[in-house]
């Protein structure tokens, strides 16, 4: 075994590992301010990014599961390494050699388990790649020229062809000094008759990387008809290779993910291929397995997917019947993204590879800008098993329909589906649709029209305080610190909050109390505090929602500084946050629009919408400044 690496040579690699770099290769990072950045932590599930870097210091913490340290344990604890394995991949990293304490440079045969797997995979995918130049690679360039793909474009991927052979990689390998075991656990033989024979044999091959760009396993596909074997052979669970944690291609399009917020999700090898060829550069596919958990958190780290960073996860599937239970399985899995979720299929079934070679790029861009929600297909998707010609037919359809829309826990989301459900079906009638999708949902029918009653949530017949309502949600503090403003001093609030839109509050009691404030001329009219709130106490329509005025009245302002008296830039800095949240909701509400858009076909509407876009972020720009962020 080696001994203990030097000191100094550990510095080296801390030094030439920059920390940002690092864990850049594993997550997006974004300026958090004051030199340090953020992103969502991939060690844990979060909602919101609270894994801060700071490279000043090169040190990296999560302030939700309190883990940290430098970018050694890093590297250590997400990919499974013991501290000698973490080193010498950074080291391989930056290019240095490293030196131990019991005997200068460590030879290749004592190298850790990891690193000596990690360098056959290199070798062999090197090896593959100039195979596929030799004569015996022709029914490799023959397939990769059927499908579109110049020599060009299979360099650039690092395609290659393992020969029909049974032993000339695994001879190839231990002649550059792997052992049987090397060879076996990595899965690039397998034990024959009388030793080891090569695992792939006459196929095309693809190298699988992981996001820092080390091939880690092989796809392979046969060629030949007479190959009795599967069509893709995979490299099988390896210690390096996890195929539930592995997305092809995200090595490649993890930089395009970061900076479009997109990602694109296909079914095959040659998929990724085409669309990136294409100039869908955001494209990966799942290696050998079906779109699991393990795939959407790498999605959601190189996406930075929360609900303040609109992206969005565009599938595609084979337009037959595997690739609809495919979308389905997707649609299973929507609501672990916070992230907008879509799907492009082409109606004749065509996948990306098979597009481009029929219609050209422009229809591979053109199928994905095509995409529709992810829900929206599955609700069509169950409606189209029926014949909705018939009374029959469509009350059918409505129960299929019903118990997908049952399952979208956003109340106004399902609400919007209901009333795409009654006009796809023609039935004309919302309430029966509602009941039908209530009858799936726990508490019934009732918990279907949630919200239904109105804007207003504070009825007489039902407390304010019925809808969920958490106070220490920061948007929630935010429009009560408002509130408490408007009840106990008006008039720093002036005319902005009296023009406030009816979307700048989200909490249903807050609405209510809004509209209340309205009702009574706005702070506009307020006079002295206490006349003030004794008419808005008077207006009130039941008991709670006196008693939550009540409560806001006497509640203190958390104002800043040491005597901690709100004044008119504390009011304009809240009212400020205020709106822009309001005007980034809007924002969103209008990406959403544009992304179901086709800037093609409906050039004029697309670029209207377009330029309210970019007015809205000037607006929201403008209102954080107010409030005094950045």
């Amino acid at each position: 075994m080696p001994g203990r690496i030097r000191d100094e040579d550990l510095q080296l690699v801390r030094n030439r590992s920059p920390i940002a770099e690092v864990v850049g290769e594993y997550l997006q990072l974004r300026n958090a301010g004051g030199g340090s950045l953020k992103g969502l932590c991939p060690f844990h599930e979060e909602k919101t990014p609270s894994f801060n870097v700071t490279p000043a210091r090169g040190l990296w913490y999560c302030f939700s599961c309190t883990e940290g340290g430098d970018v050694i344990s890093f590297v250590r604890k997400i990919d499974s390494l013991d501290f000698t394995e973490a080193v010498e991949r950074l080291a391989a990293r930056a290019g240095l050699e490293l030196r131990y304490e019991q005997g200068g440079h460590v030879p290749g045969q004592e190298q850790s388990r990891r690193r000596r797997l990690i360098e056959a995979h290199r070798v062999a995918a090197q090896f593959y790649a100039e195979q596929l130049l030799t004569p015996a690679g022709r029914s490799g360039r023959d397939f990769l020229s059927a499908r579109g793909f110049a020599l060009a474009d299979a360099q650039r991927f690092g395609v290659g062809y393992a020969p029909d052979d049974w032993e000339v990689t695994t001879r190839h390998l231990r002649g550059r000094g792997f052992t049987e075991e090397d060879l076996l656990s990595g899965g690039l033989a397998g034990p024959g008759r009388h030793g080891i024979v090569d695992k792939f044999r006459g196929r095309l091959i693809w190298p699988i990387r992981d996001l820092s760009g080390d091939v880690i396993a092989f796809g392979a596909r046969k060629l030949a008809a007479e190959d009795n074997g599967p069509k893709y052979l995979n490299t099988p669970e390896t210690p390096i290779f996890k195929k539930s944690s592995v997305l092809y291609g995200a090595d490649l399009a993890k930089r395009d993910i970061a900076q479009r917020r997109q990602v694109v999700v296909v079914e095959g090898y040659t998929d990724v291929m085409a669309c990136h060829l294409a100039g869908l550069t955001t494209a990966v596919a799942t290696s050998g397995t079906s779109f699991g958990e393990g795939h959407i958190q790498i999605l959601r780290r190189l996406i930075m997917d929360d609900r303040q960073l609109w992206g969005e996860v565009i599938f595609t599937f084979d337009g037959d019947a595997a690739g609809r239970r495919a979308a389905l399985r997707a649609f299973g899995m929507e609501e672990r993204f916070k992230t907008q979720t879509f799907i492009a299929v082409q109606p004749d079934g065509m996948d990306p590879c098979d597009l481009r070679v029929k219609e050209g790029d422009a229809a591979v861009r053109e199928m994905v800008a095509s995409r529709v929600p992810l829900y929206e297909f599955a609700v069509r998707s169950a409606i189209s098993d029926y014949d909705v010609d018939s009374a029959e037919g469509r009350i059918a359809a409505l129960d299929a329909a019903a118990k997908i829309v049952a399952g979208i826990k956003d109340v106004a989301l399902r609400k919007v589906y209901a009333v795409k459900v009654d006009r796809w079906l023609g039935l004309m009638d919302e309430d029966l649709v509602l009941n039908r999708i209530g009858a799936h949902i726990p508490g019934g029918a009732a918990q279907a029209r949630k919200g239904q009653a109105g804007s207003r949530p504070l009825p007489a017949q039902r407390p304010a305080q019925a809808t969920a309502y958490d106070p220490a949600d920061p948007v929630t503090s935010l429009e009560r610190q408002v509130l408490k403003l408007a009840l106990q001093r008006p008039a720093l609030l002036g005319p902005v909050f009296d023009g406030l839109g009816a979307d700048a509050f989200m909490a249903a009691p807050h609405r209510a109390v809004r509209e209340l404030v309205a009702e009574c001329g706005g702070v506009a009219a307020a006079g002295q505090p206490r006349e003030w709130v004794e008419a808005l106490l008077a207006a009130a329509p039941h008991d709670t929602a006196r008693m939550f005025l009540t409560r806001l009245a006497v509640e203190p302002v958390e104002a800043p500084g040491e005597a901690a008296e709100p004044d008119a830039r504390f009011a304009g800095e809240l009212l400020g946050k205020l709106e822009a949240i309001a005007v980034s909701r809007r924002i969103a509400v209008v990406k959403t629009r544009l992304q179901r858009m086709n800037p093609v076909t409906e050039e004029h509407d697309y670029n209207h919408l377009f330029g309210d876009l970019v007015a809205l972020e000037q607006r929201r720009k403008l209102l954080l400044e107010r409030g005094g962020e950045t």
